[in-house]
């Protein structure tokens, strides 16, 4: 063989390994992807929000007079019963100080109110001076109406002149008293705070004892001070008898009703709890999201279903996750809300066929946050691509990526 056929030959097959490996490199490759199998399984359609517990029946104690409150002993958490724990005790304020003007004027209260007692001293002395004399006076009336020497008029003036030196005598002595207790008002005008600072045993205070039985949740006002009639010092409430309020939105309020199943999640315990839905308030409020974004809400109240045993832990204002079952199946057929995708004004999914991706438009039911019911379009034990991208196309080849 000559030297100008070997090198066609060996060309030849060089050309023919490089046109190989190109088809080869660039052939049709099938795209990876996940696949999911249509099997009937439980179905739950749930509204989520987050709620906070609280106690059913909070008892505010508040101050029945204005005063200086004692500094509250009872810590969070201690037991209190219904008319015997005392839980605070209120005891009369310290006077005001004097201003200057304020402080001569008192003075000069004192000054008049001395004056005025030592004249009823002299008032009442006359009075008694008077009666004495009288009393003189009667007993000579009554020594002469024996020997015949005065009338019986005469006796009769002067029994009536000592009795009505008498009743002078009591007017003065009350009059000496009323002066003396002005006396006492004055000089009590006068006095400082430091004063009337009290020792601590020694206390003409109002108490206020627990109206329930139960448990301290909260101290609004802890230490000594001045309060005013009607200001909250404590919170009181039984910690056993709990439940949960969740806002929704109002769309979402409109479908919730008394009795529905509650799954509560994210409590801090191993397990969800149950619970029921117990009423859905009739008003709504105004709250910002954190977006900003002004929303309606309405507050739902849950009953717990569990024992206290296993919730004792959960307090009043504990964050819970609340799932209200709207409606739940036991055997629906079923698929991932990632599966699906909008075509037109329809639903459709990619199903596999023979390796390749076929379009199919499915009707679908009831829909939680993660699965959607399928009702019609396709049967049970179909395998569909669990996410559908760009690169899936009908009749393209499809291969499990796993």
């Amino acid at each position: 063989m000559s030297s100008k056929r070997r090198r066609i030959v060996l060309w030849s097959v060089l050309g023919a390994i490089l046109a190989a490996t190109l088809v080869y490199t660039f052939r049709p490759q099938p795209v990876l992807v996940d696949f999911v199998t249509l099997a009937p399984g439980p179905l739950v359609v749930t509204i989520d929000e987050e709620g906070e517990t609280r106690v059913r029946d909070v008892f505010v104690l508040s101050a029945p007079v204005t005063g200086r409150l004692r500094r509250i002993e009872a810590d969070v958490g201690d037991q209190v019963i219904a008319g015997q724990t005392v839980v605070a005790s209120i005891e009369p304020i310290d006077p005001a100080f004097l201003d200057p003007r304020g402080a001569v004027q008192a003075e000069a209260a004192v000054q008049a109110a001395v004056a005025a007692e030592a004249l009823a001293e002299a008032e009442v002395r006359e009075a008694q001076a008077e009666l004495e004399f009288a009393g003189t006076e009667l007993k000579r009336a009554r020594s002469l109406i024996r020997k015949g020497n005065i009338s019986q008029r005469a006796l009769d003036d002067a029994e009536r002149a000592y009795k009505t030196r008498e009743a002078v005598v009591a007017t003065a002595e009350a009059a000496l008293r009323m002066r003396t207790f002005e006396l006492d008002q004055a000089r009590a005008a006068l006095m400082s705070p430091a004063q009337t600072q009290r020792r601590p045993d020694d206390c003409d205070c109002v108490p206020i004892a627990a109206p329930v039985s139960g448990r301290v949740l909260r101290r609004l006002q802890e230490s000594e001070g001045v309060v005013q009639a009607g200001m909250p010092l404590v919170e009181i409430g039984n910690p056993s008898d709990l439940e949960i309020v969740a806002d929704l939105l109002s769309e979402e309020a409109v479908k919730v009703e008394a009795g529905q199943r509650v799954i509560v999640e994210q409590w801090g315990g191993p397990t969800p709890l149950s619970g029921r839905v117990r009423r859905v308030e009739p008003y709504g409020f105004t709250k910002t999201s954190a977006l900003g974004i002004d929303e309606q809400r309405v507050n739902v109240i849950v009953d717990f279903d569990e024992a206290f045993e296993r919730r004792r832990r959960l307090g009043h204002g504990y964050r819970v996750e609340v799932r209200i079952v709207l409606w739940e199946g036991a055997e629906v057929l079923k698929l991932p809300i990632t599966a699906l995708f909008r075509n037109g004004d329809r639903w459709a999914v990619f199903v596999e066929e023979d390796g390749r991706a076929r379009r199919r438009y499915v009707d679908i039911g009831h829909r939680s946050g993660l699965e959607a019911e399928i009702t019609g379009g396709i049967e049970a034990g179909a395998r569909v691509v669990l996410h559908p991208n760009d690169r899936i196309a009908e009749d393209i080849r499809v291969a499990s990526r796993s």
